[in-house]
């Protein structure tokens, strides 16, 4: 057993095998310039107490751990507890980064920004950070997903953002990050890209990680104050994977605490319409990161798909590769319509409405809790509001708005 699983990445963006630089060699001193950069502010007392300042008084920090009684007696099984993030400003942990990132961007000089989005959560948080901080902000969304997520869309054409559809590929995550790679390569002088996942090329990984660690450091400290001991068990959806590592990492070397990822499966994990990339997945390169992804046997990019457009992404972080080969997470599967169950349950049992991404976390939470003892304590991040999924999730239950 390793004496520490935070050790990672090592200085060239390593997580062991995976992460690294993949990139194009225009990108790379911008790079090395951001990661320079970062360095710099993490040693910084006034850039980490404008961060802390923000993250309280506009973003509403810390979010409470609530304990989802009523669900806990349905399932009769451990004590639930509920990471709020979803009460957040703009709703959903997606902003924890986006301060972060924005205030490295202002630092740097940098006097625009792009970003890409699946579900437009990430969209929306950077279009918000944008807008505060007076900035111009493109933001690349497939257009399947525009038109799952035009709540979003609308509210980041509200914010100032300009939302630029992406027609190629699976018109989704995947190729939206495609695009957004594509303008940064051409305009790196002027911009700075907000990736809103713990994926693509070094040192994204490790700033959204550690700017997302909030989740996982306040979950920590409240849950001593309501229970006196850790947790038995931590869960998380995954997409791209920065809600999971934002949770996950301030537990990872508390060996005694449980983690378990969950992936959207999709129409199911034997079938081609399926977001599962590490239970389905093989390893390769793609975003700048070795990792693993959907693939043919030919190495070429499978189409991903996901009811919930925020984890409807072909790969996932590299550190949670790692992790997976580790054997220190676990990472399970929940398919569409088991997501959309957990969903009305969610909301009839504790009145909160929760987006389709944490949706999955919850199938896979309802599945297993009714298996394991009563004295064990979880704690389910609850990383967004469902309200933009109000209108998908009629449609898939046939009723007209």
């Amino acid at each position: 057993m390793r004496n520490s699983f935070k050790n990672f990445p090592d200085d060239r963006g390593h997580f062991e095998s995976f992460g690294g630089r993949y990139v194009a060699e225009t990108l790379m001193p911008l790079i090395l310039d951001l990661e320079k950069a970062y360095e710099e502010a993490k040693n910084d007392p006034s850039f980490k107490s404008e961060m802390n300042h923000l993250l309280k008084d506009y973003v509403g920090r810390p979010s409470p751990l609530y304990f989802a009684e009523r669900l806990t007696s349905y399932l009769k099984g451990p004590k639930i507890y509920f990471k709020r993030d979803e009460l957040n400003h703009t709703g959903a942990h997606k902003v924890n980064n986006c301060i972060g990132q924005i205030l490295l961007a202002k630092r740097m000089g940098k006097k625009r920004i792009i970003a890409e989005t699946g579900a437009g959560q990430h969209g929306v948080a950077v279009a918000t950070v944008a807008a505060k901080f007076n900035l111009p902000c493109v933001v690349y969304m497939g257009t399947k997903d525009i038109e799952k997520q035009s709540p979003n869309v609308f509210r980041m054409k509200l914010l100032g953002a300009e939302v630029r559809p992406v027609d190629s590929g699976s018109k989704s995550l995947k190729d939206a990050m495609n695009e957004a790679l594509r303008d940064w390569v051409t305009n790196v002088d002027s911009t700075f890209y907000i990736i809103g996942t713990c994926a693509g090329p070094h040192p994204y990984p490790m700033l959204v990680r550690d700017f997302q660690s909030v989740i996982g450091e306040e979950a920590k400290e409240q849950i001593m104050e309501k229970e006196g001991r850790l947790p038995d068990l931590l869960m998380a959806c995954i997409g791209g994977g920065s809600n999971a590592i934002g949770l996950f990492y301030p537990f990872l070397d508390d060996l005694d605490v449980e983690m378990i990822a969950v992936e959207a499966g999709g129409k199911g994990i034997n079938t081609n319409r399926t977001a599962a990339s590490i239970n389905k997945g093989r390893v390769g390169v793609l975003h700048g990161m070795k990792s693993y992804m959907l693939q043919d046997k030919d190495g070429q990019i499978n189409e991903s798909h996901s009811i919930s457009s925020g984890l409807d992404y072909v790969s996932l972080g590299p550190e949670h590769s790692f992790l997976f080969e580790e054997k220190r997470i676990a990472y399970k599967v929940i398919n569409d319509d088991e997501a959309l169950k957990a969903f009305q349950l969610c909301t009839k049992l504790e009145g909160i409405i929760p987006a389709l991404e944490p949706a999955h976390a919850l199938g896979h939470l309802i599945k297993i809790a009714p298996k394991r003892k009563k004295d064990e304590i979880i704690i389910c991040n609850l990383c967004g509001r469902g309200d933009k999924d109000i209108f998908m999730v009629a449609k898939h239950l046939g009723i007209k708005l």
